[in-house]
């Protein structure tokens, strides 16, 4: 646990004045987790900053609680939330109950709570001033495609909407559906704070022959990716793909390396880059691509961190037919759109991907770059909290 730092600063007559305290709470690996180290470089400067979640301290703050690794935030008891003992399940939690037992004791002006199985832990911690809650999916639907999810864990996370996310004092989520349908089904109507990345001073790179594409993110069958690279081999034009992932799925990023290795060189499967160096990795290419099956809600409604990285890499976009992601890339100009999901829409749309639309979507991105980057967006969050905080 990182030393606390001085919390005080000197006001306009020279007296000390104390920084409101805000705890920032994440069950995610916080020193990688792009939305939350935008929450702490935001609030870093005017608040108290401690952070409780996984992994090391991230920089900025003045303390970290741990959460111990080994206790992940899904492993809720089985049998409980079977049962519907939900409220056992809840306080259960490994995760939860660490991090409980390790923050008792200690006062906040305000919690910031990143996800809906923070939020009751915020509110118990009872904070002197309110809970904020960050929404980073809509909990309640986010893998309704599984049976299992749809009988047992939905009715369980719905709880927790009802009995602890209702109660926070304003909220934030990631796109206009998913804040719709919070405010349809549970009465709060979360504000949108996208995934925007942070501005890039950049400059488009040159349109290359044949096109390189490139697809950054999360290894997880449900995203079908199997489908760019089908869809980019049937091409004519001899486009390529660049695909860097993230092994969330290894087993299926393996089936993944395979089809890349037999595909005589098209496609090139990475590993990840770290963050800060992303968009300069991603400025190499002319197109980003993403088609999300909507096989859940959540992917119906998805406006992932993903295309706004490839707008601050200065990137032409492709997106499927996905309602948000399509809007933002037709608004802007970015880019265009699939006719469906399939492969076979993608083949048509990357054989007529020509150097003129390709290089006119990357000066859209070059003029659109600031305007869609993080630094507008995460203001939503600051007005939030100072009016949590009574600032």
């Amino acid at each position: 646990m990182s030393a606390p730092a001085d919390d005080s600063a000197p006001d306009s007559e020279g007296a000390a004045t104390m920084k409101p305290k805000l705890l920032i709470l994440s069950f995610s690996p916080i020193a990688s987790d792009a939305r939350v180290l935008k929450q702490i470089d935001l609030f870093a400067r005017d608040y108290d900053v401690t952070t409780c979640g996984y992994g090391p301290a991230p920089a900025g703050v003045s303390e970290h609680v741990p959460v111990p690794d080994e206790f992940a935030i899904w492993r809720y008891s089985r049998r409980d939330v079977v049962l519907r003992r939900w409220q056992r399940a809840y306080w259960g939690n490994a995760a939860i109950a660490s991090a409980r037992r390790d923050l008792a004791g200690r006062r906040f002006d305000v919690v910031l709570a990143d996800d809906v199985d923070a939020v009751g832990l915020a509110l118990a911690l009872e904070p002197a001033r309110g809970v904020h809650a960050d929404l980073h999916e809509y909990s309640p639907r986010q893998h309704e495609e599984m049976l299992r999810f749809r009988l047992f864990v939905r009715p369980f996370i719905e709880w927790m909407c009802r009995r602890f996310v209702a109660r926070a004092a304003s909220w934030t989520t990631v796109s206009g559906g998913l804040a719709r349908e919070y405010e349809r089904v549970f009465g709060f109507r979360p504000e949108v704070v996208t995934n925007a990345a942070p501005y890039r001073e950049l400059e488009p790179s040159e349109v290359h022959e044949p096109r390189r594409l490139v697809h950054s993110g999360a290894a997880l069958r449900n995203r079908h990716l199997g489908t760019l690279i089908d869809g980019v081999l049937a091409s004519r034009s001899g486009a390529t793909l660049d695909l860097y992932l993230t092994p969330n799925d290894v087993a299926y990023l393996e089936e993944l390396r395979a089809a890349a290795a037999a595909s005589g060189g098209r496609v090139i499967l990475h590993d990840p880059v770290p963050y800060a160096e992303l968009a300069g990795t991603l400025a190499r290419y002319d197109v980003g691509v993403h088609i999300l099956p909507p096989v859940n809600f959540n992917n119906r409604w998805a406006l992932p961190n993903k295309i706004f990285d490839y707008v601050q890499a200065r990137l032409g976009v492709v997106v499927g037919p996905s309602p948000e992601m399509a809007d933002y890339v037709t608004r802007y100009g970015v880019g265009t759109v699939t006719d469906d999901f399939t492969a076979e829409s993608l083949t048509r749309l990357v054989d007529g991907l020509d150097e003129t639309s390709v290089a006119a979507y990357k000066r859209a991105s070059q003029q659109h770059a600031r305007e869609l980057s993080s630094e507008a967006q995460v203001q939503i969050w600051k007005r939030a909290v100072d009016a949590i905080a009574g600032r």
